[in-house]
This record gives structure tokens, C-alpha cells and sequence, in this order.
């Protein structure tokens, strides 16, 4: 299995590290020739205007988006903005990938990042409550009828799963938890 990691800005090196302790070798993706003969692609947090803007200087912008509609993808933070059909505060493109809306920095600036337990809904593989990294965090609002809680914080959505692709506004690749990453590897697993 091949998975790549959009790698033009942003939490590259932690997702990585967590495939590779789950044995997967992860893939640099900064062209659109490196989209080839990929199993699955993880969209990191960052900055969603700066990845964006890298995106389209990288001729990027189109090949992801016909990949986003094909193959399983997950977007933590900044790349589940990338993904929501819908993005607020402010407004900006996106890849329209999941029945949502994403309100850009709704938990907070960079100062007001935190760490917290997110409870997992009757979808997810168990009950225990996880760790969740939250740092400039967007809230998911305005969710589909295919869309699908996987964890809460609160009362609010905090990880979305809609056909392959999922969202998480916190961050997994900083906690030492690998479920989330062995569920997005299931889902490239049952999508080949």
C-alpha cells in the first residue's frame, strides 16, 4: 500500500512517523506525478491559504481534486478546510470533497491551543475516549445526511467520515495513539 502525504507546508514528518510505526511508508507528494499509483492521501494541518496558494503554483490544485473524488483522503485541521464543500471566516476555495462547512480558526488562535479528550461515537471501532491535539482548530457545521460523527468535543463534531474521506479538526499525529491512522489505512485497504 502506498500513501501519500500532501508535503508542500505543514505536519509532514509526525504522519510519517505514525505510518511508519504501522509499517506503510509514507510518500512526499509535491507534484502531480507523485499522485501516481497512491492508495490513499493524507491532507496535514498547517495554513489552508498558504497550502492553497502552493497547491496552484505546484499545478496541483486540479489532479487532487479528481483524486480527492476517487480515493480515500483525510484532511486533519488545515486540510479538512481544504476539503469542506463549504469554507467561512474567511471564505476561500476548496476541493468540495465532504458535505460540510468548515469555520476557519473557530477554536481559537495559535495561543489558545489545546489539549482534550474527544469522545468517540457509536461508528468509531471502540468506546474509549481519545486524545486530541486542537491547534487553530476549525468547527464543522452545516453537516450532510451522508456525513458521519466519528468523535466529539463537547456536542461538536470534531472528526467526519463521508464515503473515503475524512476530517479531523484536531490534530492525531501528535498524540501517541495510531487507531485514527490504522482507520484511514482500513478504508485505503477496502477502497483497493
Amino acid at each position: 500500500m502506498k500513501i501519500g502525504i500532501l508535503s508542500l507546508q505543514g505536519a509532514v514528518s509526525p504522519h510519517l512517523d505514525k505510518l511508519s510505526e504501522l509499517g506503510v511508508r509514507g510518500h512526499w507528494v509535491k507534484q502531480p506525478k507523485d499522485l501516481e499509483d497512491l492508495s490513499g492521501i493524507i491532507l496535514p494541518g498547517g495554513e489552508s491559504s498558504t497550502m492553497l496558494h502552493l497547491l496552484r503554483k505546484a499545478h496541483l490544485w486540479e489532479p487532487l481534486k479528481l483524486f480527492v473524488q476517487k480515493k480515500p483522503t483525510w484532511g486533519i485541521c488545515a486540510g479538512a478546510i481544504l476539503l469542506a464543500k463549504e469554507v467561512v471566516s474567511p471564505q476561500q476555495p476548496s476541493l468540495e470533497a465532504l458535505d460540510v462547512r468548515a469555520v476557519r480558526n473557530a477554536y481559537g488562535r495559535q495561543t489558545e491551543s489545546f489539549i482534550e479528550r474527544v469522545k468517540p461515537s457509536v461508528q468509531w471501532m471502540d468506546a474509549e475516549p481519545m486524545e486530541g491535539v486542537f491547534i487553530r482548530a476549525p468547527r464543522f457545521e452545516t453537516l450532510g445526511p451522508q456525513v458521519k460523527i466519528l468523535f466529539s468535543l463537547d456536542s461538536e463534531p470534531v472528526m467526519l467520515h463521508q464515503g473515503k474521506t475524512l476530517a479531523s479538526s484536531f490534530h492525531p499525529e501528535l498524540t501517541s495513539a495510531n487507531k485514527f491512522h490504522q482507520f484511514f489505512l482500513k478504508l485505503c485497504q477496502e477502497s483497493c
